[in-house]
């Protein structure tokens, strides 16, 4: 198959690694970047640029970029995209998307699928990318009802041939809805978490605990920003469950309740148990 990759950052460069690593399939990539684009190509991670020429010929093309980057770049060029293509994006909001760009799928004839791969690093750039980065990842894909089962089967063997280990098929609106509070809300909390003024003053007093609660707080504020701002609803309604759950940790200080304080924590302890570590 010939792959088109637009956006070479760590999604889509690991994207354009792996294929190229575990497959015979031909990689096209674009990037805003023009030693994004040298580094790619002298490291063998695409075979050539994405170019007008070759876009019609792409069995698969992924939006590895910002939703608003995505729907801009498929809106000037969907008129050249063929009609056996299977567009999918690899963003971290979903209704967004497939609101604006299922239209243009059905307009121009060929397949969109949005999708989201549970997989990233905190650092981005295609210098951070790598070719096992989704190992043992999920995929979520929201198609829409009318996409056709064999395009389907195609994109499954594609990601299970380069290491996901299983897809998720949802709707835009439960994708949205679940990943405010197992991804959106995490980085929040990490960077409202970092901003105590002990954060500078912590050195010899953290350990493993530290590390975990601020490590995504390194993160791009641009994409961020977006995602949360496309999800806002989503993502209120989750914080507003973790104020309240705070408040409830606080009463308990202020009260000197050790008895409410051991309730919480047994309670958050067995539901960490019921969800494992996944």
């Amino acid at each position: 198959m010939k792959i088109g990759i637009v956006g070479l950052g760590v999604l889509g460069g690991s994207l354009a690694k792996v294929t190229k690593t575990r497959t015979s399939h031909t990689v096209y990539g674009i990037d805003t970047s023009e030693e994004t684009m040298m580094l790619a190509r002298m490291c063998g991670a695409i075979d050539e640029p994405l170019t007008q020429e070759n876009r019609g010929s792409c069995d698969l093309i992924f939006l590895a970029v910002r939703p608003h980057i995505a729907i801009k770049w498929m809106q000037e060029h969907a008129k050249e995209i063929a009609a056996h293509t299977i567009v999918v994006d690899l963003c971290g909001v979903k209704r967004t998307i497939c609101q604006q760009l299922q239209p243009l799928a059905e307009e121009h004839g060929f397949t969109f699928v949005g999708g989201h791969p549970m997989a990233g690093k905190e650092r981005g750039g295609f210098v951070n990318s790598m070719d096992n980065l989704f190992d043992a990842a999920s995929m979520i894909l929201t198609p829409a009802g009318n996409v056709d089962i064999n395009a389907l089967e195609d994109l499954k063997n594609f990601f299970l041939d380069i290491g996901f280990a299983h897809l998720t098929f949802t709707t835009p609106e439960e994708h949205d809805r679940i990943i405010a509070y197992t991804s959106q809300l995490a980085h929040i909390t990490s960077s409202a978490y970092v901003r105590s003024p002990e954060a500078l003053r912590r050195r010899g007093f953290s350990a493993g605990s530290f590390r975990d609660m601020t490590r995504v707080a390194r993160l791009d504020e641009e994409m961020w920003a977006e995602l949360f701002s496309e999800n806002a609803d989503y993502l209120v309604d989750q914080l507003d469950i973790l104020i309240n759950n705070l408040g409830e940790f606080k009463t308990a200080l202020e009260s000197s309740d050790t008895e409410k304080m051991r309730a919480l924590l047994k309670e958050g302890r067995e539901i960490k148990a019921q969800v494992g570590e996944s």
